[in-house]
């Protein structure tokens, strides 16, 4: 059986290190359940990657083409290194610096949308640095790097820093150059096609650094964009927000005058009502005083008919005893 996929393990390889085995276990059992016994013992080789190797790997997956530069640049200083001196072996340096900071900030971008990548602030980027620096120096960690397999980060020292000595490759096709005699100096093979090849060499390390810087440039008009679209759409929220609390407000100045009204209104007729029932406490402490008068009155008129009547009374008796 041809064993796992390259899919398969591009999507391991992606997957943050704290999943990584159980997704790798996971990927075991279900080859085991396919009976594709080649697969599952493949898969059960695979180790977990680093966080900075992961995120280095997550670069190659997701952004294989600036890494893909990133090799091209490095095929090519180190050609560049082997032949070049003085101001142009600078030059070189620092647009290898310029590469590689671009993409460790794209690494970090990566890992922004991450949901299970470490903060911002906690991000082994010094390590990324140093693997991509380790790439442009050595061919196999540029190849582990492109393979977006990278179990641990790597480093490297003294790139493009301290000139290392002119090497010159020997193939089976070429002769051994004859021997320096004492007192004679030394020819120069092909002066002139090894300044084509140093020129186009270091042109093509200028063209992946400027492509590098391109993509770094588009990397930052897309966040730009995202951060700009998602500034409008905060900006319209919050104006939908004020035009909702404004008319919130007119309604409720809307109410507060309708009720102001009605408490005025009532005011109104609390003053009335009060005027009203002060009158009728006069008028009832009145009609109490006509009552007391008037059963006054009465008391004294039927004690006079009780006087009358009984002078009658006696008046009848004194008549009788004269018949």
């Amino acid at each position: 059986m041809p064993g796992p996929s390259v899919e398969l393990v591009r999507q391991l390889y992606r997957t943050p290190p704290d999943r990584f085995v159980a997704a790798r276990d996971a990927a075991v059992a279900e080859a085991r359940r396919a009976g594709d016994a080649t697969t599952a013992r493949q898969l059960a080789r695979l180790r977990r990657p680093t966080v900075a190797a992961w995120l280095v790997n997550l670069l190659a997956i997701e952004r294989p083409e600036l890494v893909a530069d990133l090799v091209g640049l490095a095929d090519a200083l180190r050609a560049a290194q082997r032949e070049l001196r003085g101001p142009r072996l600078r030059e070189l340096s620092a647009q290898r610096r310029a590469v590689v900071a671009a993409l460790v900030a794209e690494v970090r971008t990566l890992a922004a949308r991450e949901p299970e990548a470490p903060p911002a602030g906690r991000l082994p980027l010094a390590e990324v640095e140093a693997t991509l620096n380790a790439a442009l120096s050595d061919a196999d960690v540029a190849e582990q790097v492109r393979a977006g397999r990278l179990l641990r980060s790597a480093t490297y020292a003294g790139f493009g820093e301290v000139p290392r000595p002119q090497l010159r490759l020997v193939t089976g096709d070429e002769e051994e150059p004859p021997a320096r005699r004492p007192g004679t100096q030394r020819e120069s093979p092909e002066p002139t096609r090894r300044t084509d090849r140093a020129g186009e060499r270091a042109a093509q390390a200028e063209r992946a650094a400027q492509r590098a810087a391109r993509a770094e440039r588009a990397r930052r008009r897309r966040a730009l964009d995202r951060e700009l679209d998602r500034a409008r759409a905060d900006q319209q929220r919050a104006e939908d927000e004020l035009a909702e609390a404004a008319g919130q407000e007119r309604d409720g100045v809307a109410v507060l005058d309708g009720i102001e009204t009605e408490l005025a209104e009532l005011e109104r007729r609390r003053a009335v009502a009060e005027q009203d029932l002060s009158r009728a406490k006069l008028a009832r402490r009145a009609a109490e005083r006509a009552v007391t008068v008037a059963r006054r009155r009465a008391g004294e008129v039927e004690a006079a008919v009780e006087a009358l009547v009984a002078e009658e009374g006696d008046a009848d008796a004194g008549g009788g005893a004269a018949d």
